[in-house]
């Protein structure tokens, strides 16, 4: 992961160095062309001035003319006669004719200083502008493509299943809480590991006791069979006595039998549920958000009743995934035609019920649909694992409420019973 995060890094200061290069050639550049062209604008710009004078002179005379508004132009003098003093000015001039009079017009370059205080402002606006490219530049590579490119690695090893090595706490604003987060999974997964090696153990052991314990009665019971075939038992009584030895040896059996099929069942699924408290109308809102676009699309009509809105206990989370399982199911096994949600109250619970069209299990089967790995005649081609309303009971129960099945004029009805607060 080091050499991969160093490449990367690379690569990136290798674009640094680019745009640096590339700002200094702008800034040479644009230096280069301002002190070239200033000269040459100045010229200009004062000629433009002479120009419009001479205009307004030839139009309505010296007198209307104001300097005022000029920035180059200093003075104008008609020449009167044979002055010999017109043309002898201490600044720069030029001469024009106009309506056969000649004029002379003073001007002045702006000194050096003012000239280039443009390129003073135009450079310190650039070199401004680079430096925060640089350092956007930089901040990225620190907070945003370091980090990154140090934990694009960690699902890899996840997935490896190497979980024991802690992540290192972040407190940046960007990868701080995914960082959190994948702590916290790697935690979650490590537990649950953990978790499964002491059921395993734990199973195993009580397997082990068990299959010492039938040694027992099985050797009773072939010792009893022997006697029996070998007629060491001429009395019926004494018979019918060692008949009902057997059995209750047999009796014995299935017990430890059962007792091997509950351990099996308990705790195949690490169910977990938050106690809180959430408002009935989040727990609708995501359900219909995500069901009215995709039954639209398959032009399943689709409708929720009228509701008050209540707090209820339990975690919305997983109350939300009993719902959906609900639908799931009403799609899947439904006729396609109806599903709609509806409310009901019962003392101190709220029902929230999803019906269906076209109910096509068997009545007979109905007590059956919340058993583990158990699944209807009416499941055909359809895949599934039936355990669906299975975990739907478990977290039902673990959040004291309760769910159950019912047929309706030929609609199938799932309720959810949840416990309202106050």
């Amino acid at each position: 992961m080091g050499s991969g995060v160093s490449v990367c890094m690379r690569k990136w200061n290798q674009w640094i160095v680019v745009v640096i290069v590339f700002l200094l050639c702008m800034f040479i550049g644009g230096n280069f062309f301002l002190v070239s062209y200033l000269p040459v604008s100045q010229e200009r710009q004062y000629r433009v001035e002479v120009g419009r004078l001479a205009r307004e002179i030839e139009e309505g005379g010296l007198d209307q003319v104001h300097l005022s508004k000029c920035s180059y132009v200093t003075h104008i003098q008609r020449r009167d006669g044979g002055d010999a003093a017109f043309f002898d000015a201490n600044s720069d001039y030029v001469i024009r004719v106009i309506n056969g009079e000649m004029y002379r017009f003073d001007y002045v370059l702006r000194p050096a200083e003012e000239r280039y205080n443009i390129v003073i402002a135009v450079n310190v606006v650039f070199v401004g502008l680079s430096f925060l490219l640089l350092a956007i530049m930089l901040y990225i590579r620190e907070k945003i493509l370091k980090p990154f490119f140090q934990l694009r690695d960690i699902p890899y090893e996840l997935s490896k299943g190497n979980l024991t090595v802690p992540l290192k706490e972040n407190k940046n604003r960007y990868f701080g809480r995914f960082v959190w987060g994948v702590d916290l999974l790697r935690e979650t997964l490590e537990q649950r590991r953990q978790r499964e090696l002491e059921l395993h153990r734990e199973k195993k052991t009580l397997v082990l006791s068990i299959s010492h314990d039938i040694k027992t009665p099985l050797s009773a019971i072939k010792l009893y069979a022997r006697a029996l075939s070998r007629g060491l038992y001429e009395e019926s009584g004494r018979a019918a006595e060692i008949a009902g030895c057997i059995e209750a040896k047999t009796s014995e059996i299935e017990r430890f039998v059962s007792q091997i099929i509950q351990a099996s069942n308990e705790g195949f699924l690490d169910i977990r549920v938050e106690t809180g408290e959430f408002y009935l109308s989040e727990l609708v809102d995501s359900v219909e958000v995500y069901y009215k676009e995709k039954l639209a699309i398959a032009r399943i009509s689709f409708s929720v009743g009228d509701y008050e809105d209540c707090i209820l206990k339990g975690d919305r989370e997983r109350a939300a995934e009993v719902i959906q399982n609900t639908m799931e199911n009403a799609i899947k096994y439904g006729d396609g035609g109806s599903i709609e949600i509806v409310f009901s109250e019962e003392e101190d619970c709220r029902l929230v019920t999803v019906r269906n069209s076209g109910c096509t299990l068997p009545a007979g089967e109905l007590p059956h649909i919340f058993d583990s790995f158990w699944r209807g005649s009416n499941t055909g081609s359809h895949p599934g694992s039936g355990l669906g309303l299975y975990i739907c009971r478990q977290i039902m129960h673990k959040m004291d409420g309760e769910i159950f099945a019912q047929m309706e004029g030929g609609c199938m009805c799932m309720t959810a019973v949840f416990r309202k607060v106050g």
